[in-house]
């Protein structure tokens, strides 16, 4: 089967190449364009390490042909600091509450915390464990994660970073 020509903009530069079609989004993103921060786990959509946002919403790289994204924004990892690289907020959070240790799981989490915290700004820590049950962990635990998650949202909201366990 030839291949099909794509244009996307990734990270705010636009990106154009010539595709196999059954070439996953993930793989694009980390040969094609060297953003190597989109993790593949398990490639069947289950661990959330490969999760970008597509269009705003969060999704599984893995499990989308990078022809599909033709016409679409995406925003890896690489793209949630800010353009001088100070880091997000979520990243922040990370990197301050213990939310990751071996590093491997921690960009689908960046990913899907902040289009999570986009869309709920002032969750609730039930809503925090529905809201990441897509995302794997095999090293933390999960506490730093939710304390994580919890901090950044009182940032966001212009609360202190104090937080209490739960």
């Amino acid at each position: 089967m030839p291949d099909v020509d794509v244009q996307m903009r990734v990270n705010g530069t636009t990106r154009r190449a010539a595709v196999p079609p059954r070439l996953t989004l993930a793989d694009f993103l980390r040969e094609r364009c060297g953003l190597t921060g989109t993790h593949l786990g398990c490639e069947h959509g289950v661990c959330g390490a490969c999760t970008i946002l597509v269009d705003g919403e969060a999704v599984r790289a893995c499990l989308v042909f990078a022809v599909q994204a033709d016409g679409t924004e995406i925003t890896t990892v690489e793209g949630i600091a800010a353009p001088g690289g100070e880091l997000s907020p979520v990243q922040s959070a990370f990197r301050d509450h213990h939310g990751l240790q071996c590093g491997f799981c921690t960009p689908g989490f960046v990913v899907s915390v902040t289009a999570f915290l986009r869309d709920n700004p002032d969750p609730t820590d039930e809503q925090i464990r529905k809201g990441l049950a897509g995302n794997l962990c095999r090293c933390t635990g999960y506490q730093g994660i939710l304390k994580a998650v919890r901090a950044a949202a009182a940032q966001a909201a212009g609360g202190a970073d104090v937080l209490e366990d739960s």
